[in-house]
């Protein structure tokens, strides 16, 4: 996964005024070598396009690598636009009832695995993320995975009949910012990050 980002998305981002991409992406801080640091979900990252790498800064913990590569993109495409504070799916997305599936199904079945038919280790887990609660489902967090892109993650506990369930919700503001694919970057990030997540 070394290769997962491009390494003409870095000379893209370097050949951009770091004062019009601290306009658009307002979190971002930028040092004298032109190396961005952005907050995403719990953590800190250094995107550096003359290094053409994403790290986590010291005393911060490292994310999956797709959020690395939402992380460039965020630069690169992320717009001024405030949340609409409206959850929608990802098929209602335009072209999303078609893109997220098969090979882009979210995988959600990583959060289901990692709460292990439970309430409570489903609040405890997104708690320790740093989720807010929401009145949804039988349980719901939301996300401030930077300060423009907020994501809900849902939860229904299984019974006999259906196996526990979770979803992820996206603020319809989300298509102003990214294409289909940096999305689902975005979506499978969250999903590993909660799925790996320990219980302590």
């Amino acid at each position: 996964m070394s290769e997962l980002i491009d390494r003409g998305h870095y000379r893209n981002l370097a050949g951009l005024d770091a004062g019009e991409v601290s306009a658009r992406v307002p979190a971002v801080s930028v040092d004298q070598e032109q190396n961005y640091a952005l907050d995403i979900l719990d953590s800190r990252c250094l995107i550096s396009p003359k290094e053409c790498n994403v790290r986590p800064q010291d005393g911060f913990p490292p994310l999956h690598e797709y959020f690395n590569l939402f992380a460039v993109h965020y630069l690169l495409t992320g717009q001024n636009v405030a949340p609409k504070k409206e959850w929608i799916s990802e098929k209602d997305l335009p072209g999303g009832a078609t893109f997220f599936r098969g090979p882009h199904e979210i995988p959600t079945r990583l959060i289901t695995d990692n709460v292990a038919d439970s309430l409570e280790t489903f609040r405890i887990l997104c708690r320790k993320r740093g989720g807010s609660s929401l009145d949804m489902a039988d349980a719901a967090y939301s996300f401030q995975v930077t300060e423009k892109i907020p994501v809900a993650i849902l939860y229904w506990l299984g019974d006999e009949d259906f196996p526990s369930e979770a979803k992820l919700l996206f603020d319809r503001s989300i298509n102003s910012h990214f294409a289909l694919d940096i999305i689902y970057a975005l979506a499978v990030g969250m999903c590993m990050e909660l799925g790996n997540t320990r219980i302590e």
